[in-house]
C-alpha cells in the first residue's frame, strides 16, 4: 500500500525482519449495527493494502457480539461493500463464532480471581466509575468468593436472570487513572435471539473484551485501529495477559478519516434513516459506500483518495473537494461525453428545412479516441439550456441573445432572429437561422463565434430525470456535532437534493444502471439503479467538472 506517510508499514517490517512473525496477519471487523461508509474504507484498504504489501493474510470478520442491534442485512451488505472496493477475504469470521471460547476465558478470569459478577445497575456503575479527576470505589458486590461467581456466572448462562439484573466484571483497578480499568463490564445479559447463533446464549460478550480474544484466537498479527481506541489499548492488553493467549496481537492505532461537511458516524446516519431525511442507507448523498456506489463514485476513486490521504496518528479534517477531484480523475478517460439538457429551452430553426434530419459525427471522448464517435441526429427543432440565452445580457455574455451567433456543438452556427413569449410575458421559443456553410467538421473560417453550446434534437431527445446534490451536513468543518443548542440536524442542507426534468440525446436509450457519463458542461453522472426505468433515465450528479481544490 503505497502512500505518502505509513509508519504501520515500517513497525509490520520491522517486526517481520526480527523475526516476531512468519507472516502479517491483519483484520477488517465491523459490527454489522449499520453499513459502512468512507471512513471505513480507509481502514479496509489499510488493513488489505498492508497484508497484500507482504503477502499475508486478512479475514473478514464480523464483530457480532450485540444481538439487539445486528441484523443479517447489514451482514450482506458489509460483505458487497468490501468486494465491491476491490478486495477479497482470505477467511470470513464471525466473533459469534468464538463464544464457547470467550465463555471459556471469562470462567478462567473468575478463577484467578480476576472477575467478579456485580447486581450493580447501568447507572450504579457509572456512579461508582468515578470521573476522569476522581478515582472510582468498589462494587458492594467486589469481593464475593470465587465459588459464588462461578455459580452467579453459571446461573447468568442458564438464563435464570432478567436483562441488567447481572453482569460481569473484569477485577483490575477502581483509582487506576485510566477510567477503562475500573472494573470494566465484560459480558452482559440479553435474552435476544442472534442473528447467528440463534438463542444459545443469552449473555454476551463485550466487545472490549471479545475483540482482543478474536484477534488472537485467529492469530492476528496487528490489530488495526482508530486512535479513539488508544485509552482501550491497556484493557485489550490486560485480557491478552490475563487470558493467556496462545498468540499475543499488537494493537496499533491511525488517525480517523474526518471530510468535511460530511457525517462520520453510524449512529447518525441511522438517525438520518429513520426519521426520513434520506431514503436509505444507498442514498447518493450519504458517505455510506453503498450511497457513493449508488452516486457513482468508482472503486478505483476511493482507494486512490484514501491512500493519498496517508496513515498517521493524525485526525484532521479532509476537504471533501479532495475525493471529488480522484472521481473526476478517474472517470475523465473512462466516461464517454454526451449532451443532456437539463433545463429546456425550445429553438426553432427557421430556415432548415421540416422535414430533414441529418446525422451528425460526435467522438465520445476527445481524451481517449480508442472510444470512437457517435452518430447524432440534428433537425429543425432542438432544445438548448435555458441558461443560455438572454434577452438582455451583461457584458461579455457570449451565449445566445438577440442578433448573436453561437456554435452548436458538433452542428453549425445559429443566430438569434426572434424570441417567442405566452401571454404572461414568459419565453417558450427562440427562432434562429443557420448557416449550412458552417458544419462542424468541414474546417470552416469565415468567421469566428465565442460561444459554443450543448443542445439536443427535439425530435428524437429522451426525457430524462435529473438530480442534482449539494453536501448534505452544512457545517463544514465538523459532521454536526451537538452541542448545547443545536443537534446535528439543524446542520441538514434542505437543499441537498434537486429534481429536475429535461432530454437527453437518443444514444442514451439503452443505458443500465451505474453507467456513467460526463454531460458537456454539466459534470459527470451515472444511472441511478434504483430509480431509473427504460422509459426514463434517472441520472445523478456524481461531481461537478471543476473544482477549487488544488493537489499539493
Amino acid at each position: 500500500m503505497e502512500n505518502s506517510s505509513n509508519f504501520i508499514k515500517s513497525i509490520m517490517k520491522q517486526d517481520l525482519e526480527a523475526g516476531k512473525h512468519d507472516k502479517i496477519v491483519t483484520r477488517f471487523p465491523p459490527e454489522p449495527n449499520g453499513y459502512l461508509h468512507i471512513g471505513h474504507a480507509k481502514s479496509i484498504v489499510i488493513n488489505f493494502g498492508l497484508a497484500d504489501d507482504f503477502n499475508g493474510q486478512t479475514n473478514l470478520r464480523f464483530d457480532d457480539t450485540n444481538p439487539l442491534k445486528e441484523d443479517q442485512e447489514y451482514v450482506d451488505s458489509i460483505k458487497e461493500d468490501v468486494k465491491w472496493l476491490g478486495y477479497d477475504w482470505d477467511e470470513l469470521r464471525f466473533a459469534s463464532d468464538y463464544f464457547e471460547e470467550m465463555y471459556n476465558k471469562a470462567v478462567l478470569l473468575i478463577k484467578k480471581g480476576k472477575a467478579y459478577v456485580d447486581d450493580l445497575s447501568a447507572d450504579e456503575i457509572r456512579q461508582y466509575r468515578g470521573t476522569l479527576t476522581e478515582p472510582g470505589k468498589n462494587s458492594p458486590f467486589r469481593n464475593r468468593s470465587i465459588e459464588e461467581n462461578l455459580d452467579l456466572f453459571e446461573r447468568m448462562k442458564k438464563g435464570e436472570f432478567k436483562n441488567g439484573e447481572k453482569v460481569l466484571r473484569a477485577k483490575i483497578d477502581m483509582a487506576s487513572p485510566n477510567i477503562n480499568l475500573r472494573d470494566p463490564v465484560i459480558y452482559r445479559i440479553a435474552h435476544a435471539t442472534h442473528h447467528n447463533t440463534g438463542d444459545k446464549w443469552c449473555i454476551y460478550p463485550m466487545y472490549a473484551f471479545a475483540h482482543p480474544l478474536e484477534d488472537a484466537i485467529e492469530g492476528v498479527t496487528h490489530s488495526l485501529c482508530t486512535v479513539e481506541f488508544e485509552d482501550q489499548r491497556p484493557f485489550y492488553d490486560w485480557v491478552i495477559a490475563e487470558c493467556e493467549t496462545e498468540y499475543k496481537p499488537r494493537q496499533i492505532e491511525f488517525g480517523r478519516l474526518n471530510i468535511t461537511n460530511t457525517v462520520m458516524s453510524k449512529r447518525k446516519l441511522k438517525q438520518l434513516v429513520d426519521e426520513k431525511f434520506v431514503d436509505g442507507w444507498d442514498d447518493p448523498r450519504m458517505p455510506t459506500i453503498s450511497g457513493l456506489r449508488r452516486r457513482g463514485f468508482t472503486p478505483e476513486a476511493i482507494r486512490e483518495f484514501v491512500k493519498e490521504t496517508g496513515v498517521s496518528k493524525g485526525s484532521g479534517f479532509v476537504d471533501s473537494a479532495m475525493l471529488d477531484h480522484y472521481v473526476r480523475e478517474d472517470l475523465k478517460l473512462k466516461a464517454p461525453r454526451t449532451m443532456g439538457i437539463l433545463r429546456p429551452l425550445k429553438v426553432v430553426i427557421t430556415n432548415y428545412p421540416e422535414d430533414k434530419v441529418e446525422m451528425l459525427e460526435a467522438e465520445n471522448n476527445p481524451e481517449n479516441e480508442e472510444m470512437g464517435t457517435r452518430q447524432i441526429p440534428f433537425s429543425r427543432e432542438i432544445y438548448i439550456e435555458q441558461e443560455d440565452f438572454m434577452e438582455d445580457p451583461p457584458k461579455k455574455y457570449f451565449r445566445l441573445f438577440p442578433g448573436n451567433e453561437v456554435r452548436l456543438k458538433h452542428a453549425y452556427f445559429i443566430k438569434c432572429e426572434d424570441v417567442i413569449k405566452d401571454e404572461n410575458g414568459q419565453i417558450v421559443e427562440i427562432h434562429c437561422t443557420y448557416d449550412p456553410e458552417t458544419k462542424s467538421g468541414t474546417g470552416f473560417t469565415g468567421r469566428k463565434v465565442k460561444g459554443t453550446l450543448h443542445w439536443v434534437d427535439a425530435k428524437h431527445a429522451i426525457p430524462a430525470e435529473f438530480r442534482l446534490y449539494e453536501p448534505l451536513i452544512l457545517d463544514e468543518d465538523s459532521d454536526g456535532e451537538d452541542d448545547e443548542n443545536k443537534t446535528f440536524l439543524d446542520y441538514v442542507n434542505p437543499n441537498s437534493l434537486q429534481i429536475i426534468q429535461g432530454f437527453v440525446e437518443p444514444n442514451m436509450q439503452d443505458v443500465k444502471p451505474q453507467d456513467k457519463f460526463q454531460f458537456f458542461r454539466h459534470g459527470y453522472f451515472n444511472v441511478d439503479p434504483k430509480y431509473s426505468t427504460p422509459d426514463k433515465p434517472v441520472f445523478n450528479l456524481i461531481v461537478s467538472l471543476k473544482s477549487s481544490f488544488k493537489l499539493k
